[in-house]
């Protein structure tokens, strides 16, 4: 079993307290706040534990102060609704006595539906042609910034592919499309809201990047102070997350220290398996 699964799995795996009370733990990295995803996954898990045979289909988040990765985070579960369709639950994460997010997951019990219809996906290169030895022969891969290359290096518990490798190396994107093959690092157990905990944890990555691109600068910009502030999501069709999705994002509008970020994500074959949108704070540091 590689030490990405273990990793990946420890974190989505929440220890209950009480009925409706739950506690994770961060992973021992050198970030000094807990990555965002990793509250989404958790909370999402949390919740999950209270419903039985319905998925998720939604979620809405506030990041409210930023996470201690030095301590627990405790869950607290509360049980909305449970109607004939869906199901509700709101789930607070608690550290040091205080709120630091908030999320609503919402469940729906499948049913048929007349209407189905989804976007296309963009037209991109595969992953197969993303790989550590593909973008190696490039000759810009010896001026690769440390953080792109750890990118296909690291033993991290999501695997990353970028498509617009232009960027890092200050490339605009007027358009601000930008695209990301992602998958978790390991094979995943067959319980789909497994598999959608792990999507959503993944789902925070590089997605602020999509503002950035407009400008040919990215996030590790020593300048920059980055930080998600709200997150939503919304399942639209089964999917693996062991399984290579492209992540397509883009950034519509920015002002005033906000920027706003969506992303669709898909199956290789096209389907349509999520939608995300985001808010993050952008703000460049003061001389």
């Amino acid at each position: 079993m590689s030490k990405s699964l273990i990793d990946l799995i420890s974190i989505l795996d929440l220890e209950q307290l009480e009925v409706n009370l739950f506690r994770g733990n961060s992973p021992k990295t050198s970030w000094q706040r807990v990555f965002g995803g990793q509250v989404i996954g958790q909370a999402m898990v949390a919740a999950c534990r209270t419903v039985e045979g319905r998925l998720p289909h939604s979620l809405h988040c506030y990041f409210i102060l930023p996470g201690d990765p030095q301590i627990p985070i405790i869950y607290q579960v509360e049980r909305l609704r449970d109607g004939k369709s869906y199901s509700t639950r709101r789930v607070t994460a608690i550290q040091h006595g205080n709120a630091i997010f908030s999320i609503m997951v919402s469940f729906h019990a499948e049913e048929e539906s007349a209407f189905d219809h989804q976007d296309k996906m963009p037209d991109v290169p595969p992953p197969e042609k993303l790989t550590a030895e593909e973008v190696a022969k490039q000759p810009m891969f010896k001026e690769m910034p440390e953080f792109i290359r750890r990118y296909y290096e690291s033993d991290r518990p999501i695997e990353l592919r970028p498509v617009e490798l232009g960027r890092y190396f200050g490339q605009k994107i007027d358009d601000g499309r930008i695209h990301v093959w992602i998958k978790t690092a390991a094979k995943l157990a067959d319980d789909p809201a497994l598999h959608m905990c792990a999507l959503a944890y993944a789902s925070d990555f590089s997605l602020l990047d999509a503002i950035m691109a407009r400008y040919g600068r990215t996030l590790f910009d020593k300048r920059m102070m980055p930080a998600s502030l709200d997150h939503a999501m919304w399942f639209h069709r089964p999917f693996r997350a062991d399984e290579w999705l492209l992540y397509a994002q883009d950034s519509p509008s920015a002002r005033g220290g906000r920027g706003l970020t969506r992303g669709s994500i898909f199956k290789p074959d096209g389907t349509l398996v999520a939608s995300v949108a985001q808010e993050g704070s952008v703000r460049e540091r003061k001389a």
